[in-house]
């Protein structure tokens, strides 16, 4: 799989528009929809409640909560984004325009693939990236959604070194 490698400041302009991915899958389970419930609070029976869902969820089984998805973007960041030199510190400054077209059913697996769609000079040693990641979905039977599942631009922010 190809890596989006940022070498240096000046050629951050040139990566805009290249995309990169996929990453390799990871099954989303119970276990994390669980986990991510107690961590957030959300404890929405689409989510939590095995046997409920079965019977009265249109998805007939429990999905994993959107925000959950998202977050797992930070794990699949580290494959199609690399920073290597001429950067002292990165930040995440927010996502721009997040969707989740389709649901992640316990049991599927997700992958990422990501594009750089803006490099931003703020001045003060600070440049500003964006990336549009895009998350798909495979199901247990191995076909993968038509809808990806999230889509979002992540801003992030690179103080040059």
């Amino acid at each position: 799989m190809e890596t989006l490698v940022i070498e240096d400041p000046q050629q951050v302009q040139e990566l805009v528009g290249r995309q990169v991915g996929p990453t390799g899958w990871r099954e989303v389970t119970q276990e994390m929809i669980d986990t991510f419930a107690d961590l957030s609070g959300d404890h929405q029976w689409i989510h939590v409640d095995v046997e409920r869902s079965q019977t009265e969820s249109p998805f007939g089984s429990t999905i994993a909560h959107g925000n959950l998805t998202l977050s797992m973007i930070d794990g699949f960041r580290l494959d199609l984004v690399e920073v290597r030199d001429g950067f002292s510190l990165g930040v995440n400054y927010g996502w721009n325009r997040v969707r989740f077209p389709s649901p992640v059913p316990v049991g599927s697996k997700v992958r990422a693939l990501a594009e750089m769609s803006e490099a931003n000079d703020l001045g003060n040693g600070w440049l500003e990236v964006v990336t549009k990641f895009t998350v798909q979905v495979q199901a247990a039977d191995g076909t993968v959604g038509e809808k990806p599942c999230c889509v979002g631009e992540s801003v992030t922010r690179l103080l040059k070194s």
